[in-house]
């Protein structure tokens, strides 16, 4: 009888597993499914207003016109969002994808970067990651002012770089994990 129950015991918590393991592999398809769908819906926005005539600048071209630096993104984007209402950007990479610059210092990219956008500065940056010593998630990047030389990356701590570097923008280099 003993050996019963334990069975019965031991079949009820496989159960359990089982079950649980599957309600996780639900929820993350349904979040795959999300993540698809606001893909495909950000995509037949961009091709919509393409087709209503709405030219896009450049991305360097809308930097600079924010007074940041032109290859502060790679060269090889898929396309961008700018939302100047809310001052929202995201930039869309086809893949997990790294840049180094000529001041020995690299940028990692998801495959969607999210910022708000002002004059001089990007902050709340979602998908950008710099290596200091160790990657580390970039927060913002600010230019202080017009003639300003430096750009300051936050990471945790504030770091300035030469402006000169992000000059130009770089063909960026796929990575198999951001």
């Amino acid at each position: 009888m003993e050996k019963a129950l334990t069975k019965v015991g031991s079949l009820k918590v496989g159960g359990l597993w089982i079950s649980k393991k599957a309600k996780e592999e639900f929820s993350n398809i349904t979040e795959d499914l999300t993540t698809f769908s606001s893909t495909v819906e950000e995509k037949a926005k961009w091709i919509f207003n393409k087709l209503k005539g709405k030219p896009l600048k450049s991305l360097p071209d809308l930097l600079c016109e924010y007074n940041l630096p032109p290859g502060l993104f790679p060269q090889n984007i898929i396309c961008y969002e700018f939302d100047e209402t809310k001052a929202k950007l995201i930039v869309h990479l086809s893949s997990p994808c790294e840049v180094s610059f000529k001041d020995s210092s690299a940028i990692r990219y998801a495959t969607r970067v999210k910022a708000i956008l002002q004059r001089g500065k990007l902050t709340v940056i979602e998908g950008m990651k710099t290596k200091f010593l160790v990657w580390v998630k970039v927060t913002s990047v600010a230019v202080e002012g017009y003639k300003s030389d430096k750009v300051w990356f936050t990471a945790g701590v504030k770091k300035s770089r030469s402006k000169d570097a992000y000059e130009t923008p770089r063909l960026a280099l796929r990575v198999d994990e951001f």
